[in-house]
């Protein structure tokens, strides 16, 4: 089998710096963890935090330590750091190749999807953003590595993209659409659903937006790992 993971996001509307951070780090034990926080507020400020919470995590992740265990330190920390005035959700997709899963931790009122072949779930189980207070879990998901997989995690902008025109972003529908129209990779799947959300914000979006998309598929005969970066910048 072969993991794809693929990335697309876009800062607020005329603030020139995301309040997402988002990184990739590779496991002690094999595999790949991918972190995505969103700071509290919008521009400058809100990438400080969302910096911060993402370095926390990573660096603890690199060390071996678990993922529910790196979102608490990353929120116990954060609470040090700002006296509970000052919060972060905070996403952790992680395959891990020890345990043959795909583990999923979530601080965040955003739900995730996962799909396995025409089945579509929604995690969407209560949880709190990091920061707040002492003590703060994560919803943990954990689920059987296997070639069809495929999982959906993003910030807060993507859904309420449009509620300025009284419009929704249903990530859900969007996704059946399109693995119903095909088996797109995952690249495909994080530019169809930005888009969207661009589309209903008449493409001035009115947050930070950032999706996540991972995939698990046939294996082909290279053996070779391969990452893309793609960074617009105005100079």
């Amino acid at each position: 089998m072969e993991v794809q993971i693929a990335v697309a996001k876009t800062n607020k509307y005329a603030v020139s710096e995301s309040g997402d951070t988002l990184e990739v780090v590779e496991r002690p034990g094999g595999g790949l963890s991918v972190v995505l926080a969103d700071g509290q507020s919008s521009g400058r400020a809100a990438k400080v935090i969302s910096m911060m919470v993402v370095r926390k995590v990573i660096g603890l992740l690199a060390e071996g330590v678990r993922d529910g265990a790196a979102a608490r330190a990353a929120s116990d920390y954060l609470f040090s750091e700002r006296g509970g005035k000052v919060s972060s959700t905070l996403n952790i997709l992680s395959v891990d190749l020890h345990t043959r899963t795909v583990v999923l931790a979530r601080n965040n009122e955003s739900p995730m999807y996962v799909a396995r072949g025409e089945e579509i779930e929604r995690i969407d189980e209560p949880s709190q953003s990091i920061g707040i207070g002492r003590n703060i879990k994560p919803k943990i998901t954990e689920i059987p590595l296997e070639i069809g997989l495929t999982v959906v995690m993003y910030t807060d902008g993507l859904v309420h993209a449009g509620s300025r025109r009284g419009q929704t972003m249903d990530v859900g529908v969007t996704l059946r659409g399109l693995l119903e129209d095909g088996d797109p990779p995952a690249q495909g799947i994080a530019d169809a659903l930005l888009a969207q959300a661009m589309r209903l914000d008449e493409g001035r979006p009115a947050d930070d937006m950032s999706v996540v998309v991972m995939r698990v598929l046939p294996r082909g005969e290279e053996n070779v790992r391969r990452m893309t970066v793609r960074l617009p910048l105005n100079l």
